[in-house]
């Protein structure tokens, strides 16, 4: 995504266009989990790094549905979930215990991504959680982690283990509870949390009719050099397809101002 100079007037006075860049493609984000069914009412989050800023991140105010979110009523906060850019918006410091864990751990985590959807947490719920058996799954061979449920993920004690569950992987499937991926860029992180969300579809589905499922052989995962949906190209990984999505929703840039 390249700023426009129309976009770039829109800016706050005082902003950086890096961030102002950041907060116009995450409010984009937000808005395309709502085009796309992937929300659970006001709750979980999807979080950005502030470019230059450190330990800086955005994040939804609370209370707001998907549809909602803009590139300025989005939060700015610290690692612990502070607010710092003056707004009287709510945070939702429990729900961004994960994120704040990973994003301080990770520094490849720029943009990182906590669902409930059906088909996740379903997949989430099961003991071998996702197999890697479809099309989509088998692309992310090699790239999924888990952790054990401890309850509502409310206690600081815990992240510690969230993120050594994660290690350097861009996928944790939390266990009886949902999906997250944590990527270098939002787009990134568009494309990868897309591929899993189809993979964990596709598997229910399956699961779901007569007959056993057809595995995939083992040497085929590990052979296919396609099998990382993570992997990085061009300048803009998942850039693509994410500006095609929001062309079919008719998300425009300067309309989450």
């Amino acid at each position: 995504m390249d700023l426009s100079d129309k976009l770039l007037r829109l800016k706050p006075e005082g902003m950086s266009g890096e961030e102002w860049q950041t907060r116009l493609e995450l409010a984009a984000l937000y808005r395309a989990f709502d085009w796309l069914g992937w929300t659970e009412l006001i709750f979980n989050h999807i979080t950005a790094r502030v470019p230059g800023s450190g330990h800086h991140y955005l994040i939804n105010p609370y209370g707001l549905w998907y549809s909602e979110v803009t590139a300025t009523n989005l939060v700015k906060v610290d690692a612990e979930g502070d607010t710092l850019d003056g707004t009287k918006a709510p945070v939702n410091k429990a729900g961004f215990i994960i994120h704040s864990a990973i994003h301080a751990a990770r520094e490849d985590a720029h943009c990182i991504i906590h669902t409930h959807t059906t088909a996740g947490s379903a997949v989430a719920c099961k003991k071998d959680g996702l197999r890697f058996e479809n099309f989509y799954s088998a692309l992310l061979y090699g790239q999924v982690a888990y952790h054990d449920f401890e309850g509502v993920t409310t206690d600081a004690a815990e992240q510690p283990r969230l993120v050594k569950s994660l290690g350097e992987k861009p996928i944790l499937i939390l266990r009886n509870h949902g999906l997250l991926v944590a990527c270098p860029s939002i787009s990134l992180a568009f494309r990868t949390y897309w591929a899993l969300q189809r993979a964990c579809e596709i598997q229910a589905a399956a699961d779901a009719m007569q007959g056993e499922n057809l595995p995939v052989a083992r040497a085929v995962l590990e052979a296919n050099p396609a099998r990382n949906a993570a992997v990085v190209e061009g300048p803009r990984p998942g850039g693509l397809e994410f500006d095609a999505l929001l062309r079919r929703a008719g998300i425009r840039y300067q309309d989450l101002v």
